[in-house]
């Protein structure tokens, strides 16, 4: 007996309503899998992958690629053959192995190795983010009793952090006895704290007002920044430090530097280089925080805060930062810079960052008090870069002398990283830029 599947175009967020058909990963005839990529999509932000629901075989595509599709209207028909999916397979692995299988595939970070007992199903909420799961996912999390703000804290390897099938067994497999929920306010016991209340403010609208609705990007900016802020306790340490070192030395590298490797270096990877040398030093800024548990990230992955010409925000990451040089550095730099702007960066590269920069010196602003992206706990802010007069000390008395200045502000979670972490970690950074060769080989 065959029964016919509509696949939907999924509601990836309060403001998106429709989606374009960007490629048709099957075609009629092939056969799919639960959880398999079936076709990619367009939204305002990056690249997605819909995923099948159900295990079968692709009948008939309803749109065609560059189709623009509605939310919520079917996009594909599977057929699916009920009498094989009920049957048993011979000598299949019973559940708990294939878990146990997948868990040694997938290994949570944050988890410990405990079983828990078998909760009694939950009804899940809707999500908080505009992060997509598949039906599949969603009946596993609620078999298995795990609330939609726990399952918005499994990591996910699928397509912009999607939580595949392979993610969610391996999460139930290494479960700890605590789940992962919500931090809790300072005031509250140790029962999981009630998501914070929105009030809403009556705003009077005068005559000659224009009302513009947010797009997707500012939503999402507005709900991270909000939901940082009330997570972690910020606390802002900020250093002048003397730059003056860094700007003659770019000043007479950069049109040789340019000449020899094809790429203009801005202050930017300097910057990198010296956070990155900080972070090997004092590697308490890289860590994350799930519940009472502290992750400390191997993975050095720095994001840079990019503007885009709309006027929003965007994070892409250098992974793994520690393993290039200055020109590689500047190279990815710039790479993501320029493909950020153009709305051309990928999924995975917006994601796995363990600690922020932004440049706030861009739009001509002496230091900031950044807020951390979730779900590290710190981020600096570099400001502009100005001529100032300073006392310097001499053989033979101080002197005043004109120096380029620049202030670092940096603000970090005070829940897992103390003051006297937090400024001297800023410090250090500071004293790399400080002691920075002036006679430096390109």
């Amino acid at each position: 007996m065959s029964n016919k599947f509509e696949l939907i175009m999924p509601k990836m967020g309060e403001s998106i309503a429709e989606a374009t058909i960007l490629k048709w990963l099957k075609q009629p005839g092939d056969a799919v899998e639960l959880d398999e990529a079936i076709l990619e999509i367009a939204t305002d932000k990056v690249d997605s992958e819909v995923p099948s629901p159900v295990d079968g075989v692709i009948e008939k595509l309803l749109f065609n690629e560059g189709d623009v599709v509605a939310v919520g209207k079917a996009v594909a028909i599977i057929s699916t053959d009920a009498a094989v999916a009920n049957e048993p397979k011979a000598n299949a692995p019973s559940e708990e192995k294939k878990a146990e299988e997948l868990a040694k595939e997938v290994p949570l970070p944050a988890a410990v190795k405990e079983a828990t007992p078998v909760a009694a199903p939950v009804t899940l909420d809707k999500p908080a983010s505009d992060r997509f799961y598949s039906p599949l996912v969603l009946n596993i999390a609620k078999t298995e009793g795990i609330a939609m703000n726990e399952l918005e804290l499994v990591p996910g390897t699928g397509s912009e952090g999607r939580v595949t099938k392979k993610d969610i067994l391996a999460y139930v497999k290494n479960r700890t006895a605590a789940p992962q929920i919500a931090p809790v306010s300072a005031s509250a016991s140790s029962a999981p704290a009630a998501a914070p209340v929105q009030h809403k403010v009556d705003v009077p609208i005068y005559p000659g007002d224009e009302i513009v609705e947010m797009d997707r990007m500012r939503k999402l900016i507005a709900d991270h920044m909000v939901m940082s802020k009330h997570t972690s306790p910020h606390v802002t340490s900020m250093v002048e430090a003397d730059m003056t070192n860094v700007v003659m030395w770019r000043n007479k590298v950069k049109n040789a530097f340019e000449a020899k490797y094809g790429e203009k270096i801005t202050f930017t990877p300097i910057f990198l280089e010296a956070i990155v040398a900080a972070i090997k030093e004092m590697r308490g800024v890289n860590v994350s925080l799930s519940g009472d548990k502290i992750i400390k990230r191997k993975a050095i992955n720095i994001g840079m805060a990019t503007a885009l010409p709309s006027g929003n925000l965007i994070v892409p990451v250098i992974h793994n930062a520690d393993e290039l040089s200055l020109l590689g550095l500047t190279k990815r730099v710039n790479d993501l810079a320029a493909r950020a702007r153009i709305n051309k960066l990928k999924p995975e590269e917006i994601q796995g960052g363990t600690y922020t920069v932004t440049n706030v010196g861009t739009f001509g602003n002496v230091m900031g008090t950044p807020v951390i992206n979730q779900p590290q706990v710190a981020i600096m802010a570099t400001g502009a870069i100005q001529k100032k007069p300073a006392v310097l000390e001499t053989p033979t008395g101080d002197v005043i002398a004109i120096r380029h200045k620049m202030f670092l502000s940096h603000s970090y979670d005070h829940r897992v990283v103390d003051g006297a972490l937090g400024g001297s970690f800023v410090r250090k950074v500071a004293d790399y830029l400080e002691a920075w060769d002036i006679n430096r080989e390109i």
